[in-house]
């Protein structure tokens, strides 16, 4: 089993970062190479297509806007475990941290989402410091 940790620092508020991660739906929107994805709440399931045309399933965990923390696991067969997590951190007015967690097996799958996680977090970064700057 391998784990991954990524982190930026965002000049934005950890509000504003959150609201860009806390939606199921919108990994497209800021993870390189997901280009579609949809939840449903009841089952608390996402289904995220890659671009090889791939879908793999996702159970959300955790959405907790009080920990500010984004939780799931890839339940796709390829993957004997997954659990990735999203922690959006306040350092300072403006400034956040931003940490993407994933743990994986088999190994190599690990490094494979930790090489996204950081694109993901780049473009979380521009997305909120675009918004602060509105």
């Amino acid at each position: 089993m391998a784990s991954i940790r990524q982190q930026i620092r965002i000049a934005a508020d950890p509000d504003t970062v959150w609201d860009i991660i806390k939606v199921p739906e919108s990994q497209p929107d800021w993870f390189p190479g997901i280009i579609k994805a949809t939840y449903d709440p009841e089952t608390r399931i996402r289904v995220i297509t890659v671009s090889m045309g791939v879908d793999m399933p996702e159970e959300i965990l955790t959405v907790d806007p009080t920990l500010r923390r984004f939780a799931y696991k890839i339940t796709a067969p390829l993957y004997s475990f997954h659990y990735g997590i999203i922690d959006v951190i306040e350092i300072a007015p403006n400034d956040t941290l931003c940490i993407y967690s994933t743990t994986a097996e088999p190994e190599v799958l690990a490094l494979l989402i930790g090489a996204g996680t950081m694109g993901a977090l780049e473009k979380i970064k521009e997305i909120a410091e675009q918004k602060v700057k509105k």
